[in-house]
């Protein structure tokens, strides 16, 4: 199975790509959102959950999502004409780096999506250009939590220079000039029920489509995931997603 397909199987019931609850992701949509913005943009969409909940919260909003996967982009088009706010969506299949547009956005987000940028401090460069003046970026990526041991970094294909202590990534992210006017620190519950959502689902697939070629490698997959999560990372590694402006 195509690392695509997994993720869309091992998202089934976590929609948002990334440890955060509805409620948490409400609050940051209503922080990043200021009454005259009209025009959004999501670098990294996937499946366009952000987007989706963007437009239905925002009726005069239009938007635009960036990814290089095509599955997850018609899922992202099935479930705008499923909320009734297609009509208000343009997709792009590309690489989200490569993205370029000769208008700018009110809203710029990018949650979970720093590897296409090759790292944080990428993102925010990309970001940059893209975002309007007075507007919001909304990025969400990871932090140690506490020192990472070997164990955490084995599970998660990490050195410990890929990220940064919570203090120490803010201010990197102050540093290149963005001044952090909301943030959320997901909680140990959050991440717990998106790991749980994430190999819950792919394991109920497995089990499910028996038959499958794909089904035992899949399980495996799951079972792989949890020992990874549960005797390495969690705990270890945080995620902190930030909305920003543009500093004086």
């Amino acid at each position: 199975m195509d690392r695509q397909r997994r993720s869309q199987l091992a998202h089934a019931d976590h929609p948002i790509a990334a440890p955060l609850a509805d409620d948490s992701v409400a609050r940051l949509l209503d922080r990043a959102v200021a009454d005259e913005a009209d025009r959004a943009l999501d670098l990294g969409c996937g499946g366009g959950a952000w987007l989706r909940r963007l437009l239905v919260r925002n009726p005069a909003m239009r938007a635009e999502g960036v990814d290089i996967h095509a599955a997850a982009l018609e899922q992202a088009r099935e479930g705008a004409e499923e909320d009734g706010v297609a009509d208000r969506l343009v997709l792009h299949e590309m690489d989200a780096a490569a993205f370029a547009s000769a208008h700018r956005f009110d809203v710029v987000l990018s949650v979970g999506a720093a590897h296409a940028f090759g790292g944080l401090l990428p993102t925010l460069t990309a970001a940059r250009e893209l975002l309007a003046p007075g507007g919001h970026l909304v990025v969400g990526d990871g932090f140690w939590e506490r020192e990472p041991d070997a164990a955490a970094l084995s599970s998660l294909g990490a050195t410990w220079d890929d990220y940064a202590d919570l203090p120490t990534t803010v201010d990197r992210v102050v540093a290149e000039g963005w001044t952090p006017v909301y943030g959320h620190v997901s909680t140990a519950g959050e991440w717990d029920d998106y790991e749980w959502s994430w190999t819950g689902s792919l394991s109920r697939w497995a089990l499910d489509h028996r038959e499958e070629p794909d089904a035992l490698d899949t399980y495996k997959a799951a079972a792989e995931h949890r020992s990874e999560w549960l005797n390495g990372y969690r705990g270890t590694l945080g995620f902190v997603t930030l909305v920003l402006r543009r500093s004086p």
